[in-house]
């Protein structure tokens, strides 16, 4: 995405971006080399959405240095896995960051517009797998989606499924997260003609095993149409979720 003129002196004028990182842009380069990373500006032409700040094993500086460059191509910057205490690192350099604590994502810049009829359908299973839920939620939203999000309706209350089941069939799509045995995937995806992105979550006591028995349960469902993701990977699914519908606006 080519910057604009005015918002990009902005920033160089306000120290938001360096004039070397503004020289990247201007030059329309698809790599920024900040020396630590080399910053991707062009995955927004080659996939659809810009790259994507894991926060994980990066200092804040290193996410303060990364964000700015990518916000200076005027697209949404999100950054997931930020824990609150790097946060209030990085708040000082990067004022204008929104910090989303349930997700633990940071987000700069407005999100895209979203289409106003279709919509992704965010269920959880039980309130602890609320942080991976609300990942999807955020990256879903940053990148132009509406979302409806059906939290605590496990199957060991049923009938907190059943009350909401219109509004999971009306979605484009359904991301369905669980940890325990994982089997709310399966139940949902018996339910719908959608398509269905199960997240298996570490949610669970010791048989469990830190989440691989969701998975082995969502990969082995006799329900038809789902698609697992990795343990814990509710960005995965949001970006996959994010296409599909985006997909479905397009012939809408």
């Amino acid at each position: 995405m080519k910057p604009d003129l005015k918002q990009l002196l902005a920033q160089v004028a306000s120290g938001q971006v360096s004039p070397e990182q503004a020289a990247t842009q201007l030059n329309d380069q698809p790599v920024a080399d900040l020396g630590f990373a080399k910053v991707d500006l062009a995955r927004e032409k080659r996939n659809g959405f810009p790259e994507i700040i894991y926060g994980a094993g990066k200092t804040a500086t290193q996410i303060c240095q990364i964000g700015k460059t990518l916000q200076a191509t005027g697209a949404p910057v999100l950054a997931t896995r930020v824990s609150a205490e790097k946060y209030a690192q990085i708040a000082p350099a990067l004022p204008d960051a929104v910090y989303h604590e349930t997700a633990r994502c940071l987000t700069l810049g407005q999100p895209l517009p979203a289409a106003q009829e279709q919509y992704i359908a965010v269920v959880t299973a039980g309130t602890s797998d609320l942080p991976v839920a609300e990942e999807a939620a955020i990256t879903a939203e940053t990148y132009g989606n509406q979302v409806k999000r059906i939290y605590d309706v496990g199957v060991a209350g049923i009938q907190r499924l059943f009350a909401h089941i219109d509004e999971i069939r009306g979605a484009t799509v359904v991301i369905v997260i669980a940890g325990m045995e994982g089997a709310l995937a399966s139940v949902v995806g018996g339910l719908i003609d959608k398509p269905l992105i199960a997240v298996p979550t570490s949610i669970g006591y010791g048989a469990n095993f830190q989440g691989v028995a969701a998975l082995l349960t969502m990969l082995n469902s006799c329900a038809s149409g789902i698609t697992v993701v990795n343990i814990d990977n509710g960005f995965g699914a949001a970006y996959s979720a994010s296409m599909i519908n985006h997909l479905a606006a397009q012939k809408g």
